[in-house]
């Protein structure tokens, strides 16, 4: 009997577990494609090129993914089982809500394990790939799209203007194309009443065939001609069909090596983290003490006995400026001021410099502490979902969907405050990433309990008792 409610009760959990994963891995899908379509478009990429950077995204999406199907699938699972008085008569049979949702516990541990090995082995390489691709893809140029009436700059020391385009035909009329390759200027211009282009298969070259034209060249090797006699002699040339061929770059989709992206931090996994962030540490420990040694080895009056006096003998400095003349106490004055601005932009400097340091060794940790803090997650959200779903007996995607977008959007918001102040230095790596989960697990016991011991979340009357003993006091007044 047992573990056929147990698998009664995984049965009913795997389906919208893993319809809510795929949907929600869908729907970001699309908010990724929105965020990067201009960066896509217009571009000519291949097919497996476009469909490998949304394989790589959608493994990126994970994390995301993960907690909202967990969420929303334990909501769902006890909801349906709530509405249709399954758990009621599951209940009836002397099993309590937590032998009911044992099952469900185990696997989700298990997911939660999955998520851990997911975040520290696979997420790692899928975010090297989806980074070298996506940078790709932004450096490659766009497809020659030659609009008529609009100047053309896309291919390198050329300009063309064309009056009209056919649509159908892709013939060119009013064809006119300056070339600035030798950098002098609009001294060669050819203009023809029609062409075609044909882009090569290996996208390096660009063959333009003109028809009925003129080709115009302007010439100035020879020192007699000079500028101030307004008189150069240039070549004109009638043709009725010539071929122009122009060199591409740019336009051929090349791939990066992904050497040049590994050592970022969102590519490592957690012991390359703890490496990076022991060495990040020794780099700023040492860039501190030497920062601070030179700024202090500055100092005006110390630069001043260096430089005029012994080292070990003592003065007055107050007695030595009364000795000077006007002259000498205003160019003392003068460099006591330059020096004091150069300290006070060395100091701003090095604050500067560590700040920044300081930065990139807290993305660090914050990348060490999400490899756990998804996996806990998981967890925190089932046994929020699950409970939720048992005290208000609706399944479908009706309440439970909105019930989960809160919750999930609550933890998220919480996260993203969370990482926001680690690094910006405003809270440690620990107390930030760990908050969300910190304040969401109380309400994951809290609804626990409530539903164990199928009470309400809220108890009214006790509100409603407290209200009036308030308003009695206050009337009493």
């Amino acid at each position: 009997m047992i573990k056929k409610l147990d698998l009664l009760i995984i049965k009913s959990y795997i389906g919208p577990f893993l319809a809510t994963f795929f949907v929600s891995i869908f729907l970001l899908l699309m908010q990724f494609l929105w965020k990067y379509i201009d960066d896509m478009v217009g571009k000519g990429l291949e097919l497996s090129v476009i469909g490998e950077l949304l394989w790589y995204a959608s493994a990126a999406l994970v994390p995301m993914s993960l907690p909202l199907a967990t969420l929303l699938a334990s909501i769902m699972t006890f909801g349906n089982l709530g509405e249709y008085n399954e758990l009621m008569a599951i209940k009836a049979a002397g099993v309590s809500l937590p032998r009911i949702m044992r099952p469900l516990i185990f696997l989700n541990i298990v997911i939660a394990i999955a998520a851990f090995f997911f975040s520290n082995n696979i997420l790692p390489y899928t975010n090297l790939k989806m980074g070298a691709l996506l940078y790709d893809v932004r450096q490659q140029r766009p497809e020659l799209n030659i609009r008529k009436g609009v100047f053309f700059t896309g291919i390198d020391g050329i300009i063309m203007k064309v009056k009209d385009k056919d649509p159908k035909t892709n013939v060119l009329k009013g064809v006119m194309i300056y070339d600035h390759r030798g950098q002098n200027g609009n001294l060669n211009v050819t203009v023809a009443d029609s062409g075609t282009m044909v882009m090569s298969k290996n996208r390096q070259y660009l063959f333009f065939t003109l028809y009925s034209g003129e080709h115009y060249e302007e010439v100035r090797e020879q020192e007699r001609y000079h500028r101030e006699n307004h008189n150069f002699p240039h070549q004109r040339e009638s043709f009725g069909k010539q071929q122009v061929v122009f060199e591409l770059s740019g336009y051929e989709f090349s791939r990066t090596s992904t050497e040049l992206f590994k050592n970022n931090y969102q590519m490592l996994n957690l012991k390359q983290l703890e490496f990076a962030q022991d060495s990040l540490r020794r780099e700023y420990n040492n860039r501190l003490k030497y920062s601070m040694k030179r700024n202090i080895d500055g100092y005006f009056f110390k630069h001043i006995v260096q430089t005029k006096f012994n080292k070990d003998t003592a003065i007055n400095s107050d007695k030595m400026f009364k000795e000077f003349d006007n002259r000498q106490k205003v160019e003392a004055i003068d460099f006591a001021l330059d020096e004091m601005r150069s300290s006070k932009i060395s100091f701003n400097n090095m604050i500067d410099d560590l700040d920044s340091r300081k930065s990139w060794i807290s993305r660090h940790e914050t990348e060490w502490h999400k490899k756990f803090t998804l996996s806990v997650a998981c967890l925190i959200l089932f046994f929020i979902g699950a409970p939720l779903g048992a005290i208000v007996r609706k399944g479908g995607l009706g309440m439970p969907v909105v019930i989960s977008v809160i919750f999930f959007l609550l933890y998220y918001i919480i996260s993203m405050m969370g990482e926001k102040y680690v690094k910006s230095g405003e809270a440690t790596a620990l107390v930030g990433m760990w908050f969300a989960s910190a304040v969401l697990l109380p309400l994951g016991i809290y609804f626990t309990y409530k539903a164990s011991r199928d009470s309400q979340i809220v108890n009214l009357d006790f509100i409603f008792k407290i209200y009036s003993y308030f308003e009695e006091k206050l009337s009493s007044k």
